[in-house]
């Protein structure tokens, strides 16, 4: 008699996942996802009346608004509450030193505010965990499509509890997509990307520009883009998503090879096939 093994239930395979992740100690993991839906929640009630929000304009192309603040307050009140002792770094509040040295969050609150204030669907909540240096836990949360992007060093990366991320298979730079951040305003970076784009855009299927790093970092690790890099980044843009793609089996260093990726606010990653050659287009000199 042939043995017939039933389906698992998506319900019950988000169950077996959550299990799984309280066998491996992840309470820090369940503590920043739950902040980001708390934050999203929040977001995307804003969101729905964003011609209504209070908007103040710190320059060119680069605001803060009420919902903004508001978030990284809930953020905050959910993730210190839980770990007090932690230190904090986030794009709205600066940075506090924790009483434990080794351990800090690093937070976005809103990684695409230009896309949130004009109506765009395509923003998100960015949270890392360091830990001695190293991000070893991070959420990007894209709260108007309620995607949950999560990762912890070790452990894999994933999308909504069940569904296991991977970079992309693509192996040829001719039918691959990257992403990329067009600089605002006259920054000092404009030169740069203009040059990268004229190297690159022969070479591949296509260039996209979405404004949010976060996100696009997610996307790479979800394999919905082959490669992404960027200059003039902040920790927060870009923390949990480095996390995210490298353990969907990506590649990630600085635009400079050997450089820091924090210190010199910058970064380029692909799927390994990939990666030398987009690494060779943007790196000439």
């Amino acid at each position: 008699m042939a043995l017939h093994i039933a389906p698992v239930p998506a319900y019950r395979a988000r169950l077996t996942f959550r299990r799984m992740l309280a066998m491996q100690g992840s309470a820090n993991l369940n503590i920043m996802i739950k902040a980001a839906r708390k934050a999203g929640r929040s977001l995307v009630k804003d969101f729905r009346e964003v011609e209504n929000l209070q908007v103040s304009s710190k320059g060119p192309g680069d605001f803060v608004s009420k919902a903004d603040i508001a978030a990284e307050q809930i953020l905050k009140d959910e993730l210190m509450g839980a770990r007090p002792t932690y230190g904090w770094l986030g794009e709205e509040g600066g940075e506090e030193e924790g009483q434990d040295p080794t351990r800090r969050w690093i937070v976005d609150p809103l990684d695409g505010t230009t896309n949130f204030l004009h109506g765009l669907p395509h923003w998100s909540i960015s949270i890392a965990l360091e830990h001695k240096g190293e991000v070893v836990a991070g959420v990007v949360y894209d709260a108007a499509k309620d995607e949950m992007f999560f990762a912890e060093k070790g452990a894999g990366a994933w999308l909504n509890d069940s569904q296991r991320l991977r970079v992309s298979g693509r192996r040829h730079m001719v039918d691959a997509v990257f992403a990329t951040g067009v600089p605002f305003g006259a920054k000092k970076t404009l030169p740069a990307t203009i040059r990268d784009l004229s190297r690159l855009m022969p070479q591949c299927a296509g260039i996209r520009r979405f404004g949010s790093a976060a996100l696009d970092l997610a996307y790479v690790a979800a394999g919905r883009f082959d490669g992404y890099w960027e200059r003039e980044l902040s920790p927060w843009d870009m923390a949990a998503g480095l996390l995210l793609v490298r353990e969907a089996g990506g590649l990630v260093e600085a635009m400079r090879e050997g450089d820091d990726i924090f210190g010199s606010g910058s970064i380029l990653c692909a799927n390994e096939p990939l990666f030398g050659g987009l690494a060779r287009t943007l790196r000439e000199v």
